[in-house]
């Protein structure tokens, strides 16, 4: 079907259209930012002192958003978040893990667990997409994991330890795209991992990690066990080069840079609270009119269980989400494409901190205007 050529009314439009889920919208300005700034930092060693700075300034960013303890520690590396499912596997699972899955990146953390020969296989709970699974105790486990928010169908989870959990047992949350925008207790998390192309509003890349005396304590134990633990994945060396204000490899440096500067503005505009107030009023911009309107529904059916950072909405089968989203773009509302593989008519909404409330209710206005004339 051709796309109508459909001129949306400019009072109606978004001030900044871009709803991506990851990678997320960049602020205006931070390019600006990174061109004047990055003639101290493109191109120089990340081992000399202007590198060396900016990374210590993400560590110290994250560490007062996050109100972290002191005894936790920020830890980064190359590789990104799927890369660190692999490296849990060889760092910080002993024996056995088991995974909560909700939707696919969840599956793909259970799947690293399940391809590692040196580990068993891995217990797993799991619901369909839009439902929530959590993890049970099991004494034949020494870690429990699964995804603080499911990128893929907008459900997010609650952190806390799972009932009668030992000690011994370590808890792992892959925050990628809840990291900055959902509530948090770190205590309630021995590693707490994500990106920085979701709510930090960067690119993607590294992967940073809030690590629990526990689970630094795994981490070197494994590594003196005498497992083979390939270069790119040695956790320990990654927590000695963070504290130096490195990272193992090479890092790229405008990600850290972009980092940084939404650190500083997260940090200076409420801390994690206020971007919880931020995100959280996105969310019910979006969902209201999901419940309200004839033509859309809030996938997920639980309301304490839909996210704050990723709205999942699902449409009338009446209703071709391909043409209405190429409507949508073609008037500068972008990336509100569905996670590959969910196999819903549905659209899925980026609302991550930078996204301004008043721009996720004028996308609804957009789409009932869209929709009446389609």
């Amino acid at each position: 079907m051709p796309t109508p050529n459909l001129q949306i009314p400019a009072d109606l439009l978004p001030a900044d259209g871009r709803f991506g889920s990851g990678p997320s919208k960049v602020p205006a300005g931070r390019l600006e930012s990174l061109a004047a700034t990055g003639a101290s930092l493109m191109g120089t060693s990340h081992r000399q002192q202007p590198v060396k700075d900016l990374v210590q300034r993400v560590r110290t960013g994250l560490r007062e958003l996050f109100s972290l303890p002191g005894d936790y520690e920020v830890v980064l590396g190359n590789g990104g978040s799927v890369a660190f499912f692999d490296l849990l596997t060889y760092a910080i699972v002993r024996e056995r893990s088991q995974h909560a899955v909700f939707g696919e990146f969840g599956r793909k953390f259970a799947a690293a667990s399940s391809a590692a020969p040196w580990l068993a296989e891995p217990a797993v709970v799991e619901a369909a997409p839009g439902g929530l699974a959590l993890p049970a105790y099991d004494a034949g486990v020494d870690v429990y994991a699964w995804t603080h928010n499911e990128t893929s169908t907008g459900v997010m989870a609650p952190v806390e330890r799972p009932k009668g959990a030992t000690a011994d047992q370590l808890t792992v949350l892959d925050a990628t795209s809840a990291a900055g925008g959902l509530p948090l207790d770190p205590a309630a998390a021995d590693v707490y991992f994500f990106a920085p192309q979701k709510s930090f509003a960067s690119d993607g890349g590294l992967w940073l990690a809030l690590l629990s005396p526990a689970a630094i304590a795994r981490a070197e134990e494994i590594a003196a066990s005498g497992r083979h633990i390939p270069a790119f994945f040695d956790l320990v060396g990654a927590i000695k080069q963070s504290h130096a204000g490195q990272t193992v490899n090479t890092p790229a440096v405008a990600t850290l840079f972009l980092m940084a500067e939404q650190l500083d503005w997260m940090n200076a505009n409420g801390g994690l609270a206020g971007m919880v107030e931020r995100t959280t009023a996105s969310a019910e911009a979006l969902y209201t009119w999901a419940e309200k309107s004839s033509y859309a529904a809030p996938f997920v059916p639980e309301p304490a269980h839909r996210s704050l950072v990723v709205g999942t909405v699902d449409l009338d089968p009446s209703i071709d989400k391909d043409v209405l989203r190429a409507v949508l773009v073609a008037n500068g509302v972008v990336d509100l494409d569905a996670y590959r593989g969910i196999g819903t008519n549905q659209l899925r909404v980026g609302m991550y901190p930078a996204v301004d409330a008043a721009d996720v209710a004028a996308l609804t206005a957009c789409i009932d205007w869209v929709v009446e004339r389609l």
